[in-house]
């Protein structure tokens, strides 16, 4: 089994359609943080303009699930893309979260079914 393989199983589901895990760090407090950047591919909703990668919006963290008893957090970037006439600035939505939360939607509904309601 290779590497993408793998990751299907442990990310949120069709994440990694859209974004490629660019790293992962391991801390000394049981953290594992994997980074994800959007993929270099122009959202469809704008495929009628000129549109240039322009680098990364402020990433976003997102708790998911543990991993042998470590903290896992997504930081994840969205891509930002300039438009090559107007010189707009465009970026996609990407709906990881739970409302109100940092918490992967996944992790948010197991927490909500053991608890009864999502912890803050």
């Amino acid at each position: 089994m290779e590497i993408e393989s793998l990751l299907k199983y442990l990310l949120p589901e069709d994440l990694l359609e859209y974004f490629e895990l660019t790293q992962v760090k391991e801390s000394g407090d049981n953290m594992l943080s994997m980074y994800l950047d959007e993929k270099n591919i122009v959202p469809p909703e704008h495929k009628d303009k000129q549109l240039l990668s322009q680098g990364f919006d402020d990433p976003v963290t997102i708790q998911d699930f543990p991993l042998r008893k470590r903290g896992v957090y997504l930081v994840v970037r969205r891509r930002k893309w300039k438009d090559k006439l107007s010189g707009k600035i465009y970026s996609r939505t990407w709906d990881l979260t739970a409302q109100g939360t940092s918490y992967s939607k996944e992790f948010a509904a197991f927490l909500k079914e053991l608890f009864g309601q999502v912890p803050h």
